[in-house]
């Protein structure tokens, strides 16, 4: 069996607001987290957790991954962004131009979001968290679907993506050209192995499946940090 992704972390400067600004978008459950930030827990099939974890390091550029929020009519969409900006979000420019039918948005701390339109056909069968995208390769998107084991939903034109068996948003992977890594990821998962299984034993695993091991700590006990094919980081966690 492969590991299991347990939760989605953010890099914050400000845990607790940024946990409120976001169960306040989703209608998530808000909990403390035992590496001294905040959680939230999914009331829906996303299967993974948010986890705000504290951090001092400032955001450069747009974030490797960002949320596409679905809607199923104008007026959904419309009250999204209403609510999204009356929690603290503000409107963004990244280049969409004015003819652009989904909404991009920054949270507090400025990580990206899009609130898409109704009647995207490929985001038509998930919840509200349609899909987490992401810049990366195909290589990288063979990868998370191995060490996942979810299987492909879209492979074409260099463009990948997966979803779990037991439905949530779909995690994408847009091809080349893949912008210039700057620094850590404020966004990044958390794995933990099969129920019953061996966290180096994992390690091991994702390795051969082209991971490669970090000497870089994200601050949380219990942790093993990786890196996938596109030298995006993860965790690896001891069972819980």
């Amino acid at each position: 069996m492969a590991a299991q992704l347990v939760a989605l972390s953010f890099d914050a400067h400000d845990p607790q607001a940024l946990a409120r600004f976001w169960a306040g978008v989703l209608g998530w459950e808000m909990a403390d987290d035992p590496d001294g930030g905040f959680t939230l827990l999914p009331n829906d099939d996303t299967g993974f957790r948010l986890r705000f974890l504290p951090s001092q390091e400032k955001k450069r550029g747009q974030n490797q991954m960002h949320f596409d929020l679905t809607s199923k009519t104008l007026e959904q969409q419309q009250e999204t962004v209403a609510r999204a900006l009356e929690l603290g979000a503000r409107r963004l420019d990244i280049g969409q131009g004015p003819d652009a039918a989904h909404v991009v948005l920054g949270d507090p701390e400025g990580n990206e979001f899009d609130v898409i339109e109704p009647g995207n056909n490929f985001l038509a069968e998930c919840g509200f968290i349609g899909a987490l995208a992401s810049d990366g390769t195909q290589e990288v998107g063979y990868f998370w679907s191995r060490a996942l084991e979810w299987p492909l939903v879209w492979d074409q034109d260099e463009e990948t993506a997966i979803r779990s068996p037991h439905g949530g948003p779909k995690i994408t992977w847009g091809g080349p050209p893949v912008a210039e890594k700057l620094g850590k990821n404020r966004l990044h998962f958390d794995l933990a192995p099969p129920a019953g299984g061996d966290q180096q034993a994992e390690v091991e695993r994702l390795i051969g499946l082209g991971a490669t091991r970090l000497d870089v700590p994200l601050g949380q006990a219990g942790q093993i940090v990786m890196a996938d094919p596109d030298g995006n980081e993860f965790c690896v966690f001891t069972p819980r």
